[in-house]
């Protein structure tokens, strides 16, 4: 499990993250995203009880003295008050207030069913706040092709493939940024780690076999920090999520719709989208190469045989582009 961020969760946090990351088999993100919730949560207890200076910010206190007396002490009333600070003055949507609500659950469920530390559940009664359904954000047929056609530069090579894989695989920012050469076979078939660790194999369309060939002859290979990863950052290391998104922006900016609320995740929608509504791929492929666990996901806009998946992918009005 990755400790970039939980180094200084207090044991009773701590003990939790590996049971989920180990035990649980969650990914190292999503770990990480139970920590940050459970860290702004504990900071919100501390500074709503006084235990800080009325000064101090909020993201700034350090949360080492969370024990089990402190968990045990919880109420249900100031998870609520807790909710309310998050829609109110984090300006969190539902849906992140939802993740939150999981986040409090499965800690103080684990607390009390699984290693018997508490006696009560303070959210045994909470309810996840309702989302509201929104129509994915995606570009068009048109936009897609000047997104691609805006590519130049020092990278151009990688930053063309980067965003050909993006919109012909409607692969996530997490799973792009982790794609290895060892992940790639010599018959052109990908595999891709999902949420949760899950794998899942996609074969190339010849729009990502091109644009993937021409990467690979400038792709650096001196002094490269790992060595396995297919997409290279300019410090010769891993490309960082970070530096995809403004690497995406960049282009956005180019054809003019930066600042409209499109990134990364939105071009997968647009792979989704121009699959489904142009190349008529029915919901259950639609479902397998976007690695969604549950149909329901997909519906917004399982295995299947590998001849159906490369016929959805080969769908794509993008994939001889």
């Amino acid at each position: 499990m990755s400790y970039r961020v939980i180094r200084e969760a207090p044991p009773i946090i701590l003990e939790f993250l590996n049971y989920i990351g180990n035990i649980k088999g969650r990914s190292d993100l999503t770990v990480e995203e139970y920590y940050r919730d459970l860290r702004t949560f504990f900071r919100f207890i501390i500074k709503d009880r006084g235990l800080v200076r009325e000064d101090t910010p909020v993201d700034e206190i350090d949360i080492s003295a969370v024990d089990l007396q402190m968990v045990e002490s919880v109420t249900f009333s100031e998870i609520i008050l807790f909710l309310n600070y998050c829609k109110d003055e984090r300006m969190n949507e539902a849906s992140t207030r939802a993740r939150k609500t999981t986040s409090l659950k499965d800690f103080f469920n684990y607390l009390t069913v699984k290693v018997h530390k508490l006696s009560y559940n303070p959210t045994e009664e909470l309810e996840a706040p309702k989302k509201g359904k929104k129509l994915p954000k995606y570009l068009t047929l048109e936009e897609s092709l000047k997104l691609l056609q805006a590519v130049d530069g020092d990278y151009k090579e990688r930053d063309y493939c980067i965003l050909v894989f993006f919109l012909n695989l409607g692969i996530r920012l997490s799973e792009l940024v982790g794609i290895n050469l060892s992940d790639i076979n010599s018959e052109y078939t990908i595999k891709i780690r999902g949420k949760g660790n899950k794998e899942r194999l996609l074969s190339l369309n010849p729009a990502c076999i091109n644009a993937l060939n021409e990467y690979l002859k400038v792709r650096p290979t001196n002094d490269i920090k790992d060595k396995n990863a297919l997409f290279i950052s300019r410090k010769r290391c891993r490309i960082t999520n970070k530096g995809v998104y403004h690497m995406v922006n960049h282009y956005l900016q180019k054809i003019g719709l930066g600042n409209q609320g499109y990134s990364p995740h939105k071009l997968r929608h647009t792979a989704a989208t121009l699959m489904y509504q142009k190349g008529g791929v029915d919901i259950r492929t639609l479902q397998a190469i976007l690695g969604h666990s549950n149909l329901g996901t997909t519906q917004i806009y399982t295995h299947i045989a590998d001849d159906q998946i490369q016929k959805g992918l080969n769908a794509n009005p993008l994939a001889n582009v």
